[in-house]
Formats: C-alpha cells, structure tokens, sequence
C-alpha cells in the first residue's frame, strides 16, 4: 500500500545530529525516519518539515535556510531513490521513474519574520506548505496555549486570538501562490478565521480528533466537518499525548488500536475524505507500536481488521492528500 505523510522533522533531527559531530544521512540513520525504510514501508512521498523553535533562534529565517541547505544536499545525495516536488506534476514524474517524493514544509509561520518577501523567498527555494505557528505567538497568529509545569506541556484552547492582519495578508498569498496552509499548532480561533478568509482547500497536517483525546493540539468535531467540506485532510499524528487521554503517572503509549478510534470519528463525521496520515515522526517520542516507515503495514492491516474498506484505506494512506496536493500545487 503506497504511503504518503504529512509531516516528520526527521531534518531538523539530522542538523542537530551533523551539529553534535554524528553524521547520520537521510539514506540511513537512528531518527524514527530514512529512506531505506520508507522504501520498505512502500512509501510514495513524504513531507519533511523545517521545524525552528523560535524561544532557540534569534535570526529564525537564516537558521531556517540552513536547514533548507541541508535538505537540498541529502536529497541530491539520493536522486536515484528520490525526487523534490515543487509542483503535482513532480510526484508523477518520481512514480514514472520509480522514485520516491520529498516535499519540503515548514513548521513555523514565524521563520518568515512577518516579511512576505522572505515567505515568497521559501516558495521559491520549494516551500509548498507551511504551518501559521507552532506554540509561539508570532507576526501572524496565536497557537492554542500551552504551559509549561515543571517537564509536563499542557494545551489549552484559545478561542479569542486568532489571525493577525499580517497572518490574513500571508494566507491570502499562500492561496495566490500555491502553497498548502497547514492549521496544525494554531489557535481554535486561527482555525476559524483560516475558513473565513480563505477559500481552498487546507491541511492539519498532524492532528487528531478532540472527541477522541481532549489535548487542544486536535480539531473539534466542528472543524473536522468544515475541514471536511472545505475539501481538506487531517492527518493522523502518531504522539501518543494527542491519540489518548493519559491518566497523570500512567504510561503513555502510541497504539495503532487508538489511531483507529480517531479515524472512525472522523469518517463519522467528516467522512473518509477528510483523513490521512501526519505521523510527526522525529517530532515524537515515547513508545511507539509504529517506530518508523517499515511499520505502516502493521496500520493498514489494523485498519482492514477494523472493517475499512481497501478504498478507504487507500483513501487515507495516499489519495486524500494527493487530491489536495492535486488542486493547490501549481
């Protein structure tokens, strides 16, 4: 079954690694994600994402391109094995040639600095999809709040701050240009401005169903269905803090069991259309039932057991996203 993921920052794991002296590639290295193993995971493309903590960067748009450069010289290094797409043409060519697809996405509105000359800067470099925040306010949104106790995050919803005019001006161009806004790490009240002032279809490249796990990091049963109608995909985050509502001292585990109770929500109501995959591998840790690319088959059988249907499995393993990837990708 083809694979495609929404989201890993496997190369922002691989820069600190190259950093700290251990020269690990995307071929082959001890992050959750290379390419040997999504070659045996059957994988057709793969979002890596440009994740930048802004509370760990004073200049986010060079330490971004930084990991742009990176990016573009382990992918050289593979061009027999794998293709950058820019375009939707691009994941068509790599299929013919029988390479995989890399899409390059950033995780963190505010690497732009509020500057529309650096975002279009990213589209040019081959940026074709970018999430408003992460858990930072910046020039163009709020996240949904997150505090911090001790080494434990709690989310919780912000229904008052959404939308900067700077952020309104930015997903206006986002749409202008072709690039996938992705509402994932915004705020309840970003969400609903995105539908407000845009009119494309969108992503929330790794979130799951609030019905299902109450973390705020999850869309509520209401965004699933204008997500839905929209013409857009969540995908599937494999964290095991956004699958399951964990009793403080209990062990967290990522469990496929739990990945099927969210897709069953969702299909109820938002329907098979509306789900995909974002396993933010690279992003997570804890123990996974999913420890990388390889593992996907494990899903898929689980879904069958489950009563999906071969098309819908399909659906949410590969055609989803590539219909979005179809109409917003120029």
């Amino acid at each position: 079954m083809k694979v495609v993921d929404m989201h890993c920052d496997t190369i922002s794991e691989l820069f600190y690694r190259k950093e700290e002296g251990r020269g690990h590639s995307v071929w082959k290295n001890d992050c959750h994600v290379d390419l040997e193993r999504m070659e045996k995971g059957d994988y057709c493309l793969q979002n890596f994402a440009l994740y930048t903590p802004l509370d760990k960067h004073e200049r986010p748009f060079e330490y971004c391109m930084k990991l742009v450069d990176l990016f573009y010289r382990e992918m050289e290094e593979q061009r027999e094995r794998i293709g950058i797409v820019r375009s939707y043409e691009d994941i068509l060519e790599n299929q013919r040639l029988g390479r995989m697809s890399a899409m390059l996405t950033i995780e963190e509105g505010g690497v732009c600095q509020g500057e529309t000359a650096f975002f279009r800067d990213f589209y040019r470099v081959g940026v074709r999809m970018m999430t408003l925040t992460w858990n930072f306010k910046n020039e163009l949104a709020w996240p949904n709040i997150v505090r911090i106790e001790g080494e434990e995050a709690y989310f919780e919803p912000d229904t008052e701050h959404g939308l900067t005019e700077k952020g309104i001006e930015f997903v206006e161009e986002m749409e202008r240009l072709g690039m996938i806004l992705d509402v994932s790490h915004l705020s309840d009240a970003g969400i609903l401005d995105v539908f407000r002032y845009t009119k494309k279809p969108f992503v929330a490249s790794h979130s799951n169903a609030r019905a299902v796990s109450s973390n705020p990091r999850n869309l509520t049963d209401e965004m699933v269905k204008m997500l839905s109608e929209r013409g857009g995909v969540a995908g599937i985050n494999y964290c095991a803090d956004f699958l399951h509502d964990w009793q403080k001292g209990e062990h967290a585990v990522s469990r496929v069991d739990d990945m099927i109770l969210h897709m069953k929500h969702m299909k109820k109501i938002g329907g098979i259309q509306c789900i995909g995959l974002g396993s933010d591998f690279d992003g997570i840790g804890g123990d996974l039932e999913l420890k990388s690319p390889e593992d996907l088959p494990v899903l898929e059988q689980a879904m069958r057991r489950a009563g999906f249907t071969e098309s819908e499995i399909e659906a949410v393993f590969f055609r989803n996203v590539l219909r979005v990837y179809k109409e917003i990708l120029k």
